[in-house]
């Protein structure tokens, strides 16, 4: 009986080791999360996954960015419901979609690059599968607007083919599902005002600003 109660504290200090060598949730978490992104970079590297995505810095917030084999396929502000805007991508593009900080590295950088006045262009192809039409060939023609320049809607709907087709070209910008890479915020109304954008005229004009078109 004495034997027994003897025992009691070892069995305790045994148990009390033990838990201190348990990993911590936090530490669980981490492998988990490494785990995770092991996976999604082998899927990705294997072709079995159609659209990687992942979240970039930015001066406006995390923006969600994705990707596919042809390129950038998204670039959406903070104000954007990331879900709603990976649900589309599942349906537009492909349901096989993934969160791969990898597969999205470049694109991130050039962002960080931009965003740091050390990159006037980006070198990220882009896929515009999300846009089609007389919207895809504005935001073409929109993607060779040179850093730190301007043009109108007018211009834009001229390049597009339809010289007439303004308040289209304006809606087409507005639709852009790839800003800042496809740069809509370089279009503005042939008066000078700067008009509408996708992601609010603050950034509009921080973007301008950045670039050296308009004054901080």
């Amino acid at each position: 009986m004495n034997d027994q109660k003897d025992r009691i504290p070892d069995d305790m200090e045994t148990l009390s080791r033990l838990a201190a060598l348990a990993p911590s949730e936090a530490e669980i978490d981490r492998h988990a999360d490494a785990a995770a992104r092991a996976f999604a970079d082998s899927a990705w590297d294997a072709g079995a996954a159609d659209v990687a995505y992942a979240t970039a810095d930015s001066p406006f917030g995390s923006l969600l960015v994705a990707v596919t084999a042809r390129g950038v396929v998204l670039v959406a502000y903070p104000n954007v419901d990331a879900a709603t805007a990976i649900d589309r991508l599942a349906r537009a593009v492909s349901p096989r979609v993934l969160r791969s900080p990898r597969a999205t590295e470049e694109l991130r950088r050039e962002l960080d690059e931009y965003f740091d006045h050390r990159r006037d262009h980006f070198d990220v192809p882009v896929d515009l599968r999300l846009t089609a039409g007389f919207t895809r060939r504005i935001l073409r023609a929109t993607s060779r607007i040179p850093f730190g320049e301007v043009r109108t809607y007018r211009d834009m709907a001229t390049s597009a083919g339809s010289p007439a087709a303004v308040r289209a070209a304006g809606n087409a910008l507005g639709s852009n599902p790839i800003p800042i890479v496809v740069p809509c915020h370089r279009v503005v109304r042939t008066g000078g005002g700067l008009g509408g954008y996708t992601g609010g005229l603050e950034r509009k004009t921080a973007l301008l600003q950045l670039e050296g078109v308009l004054e901080d």
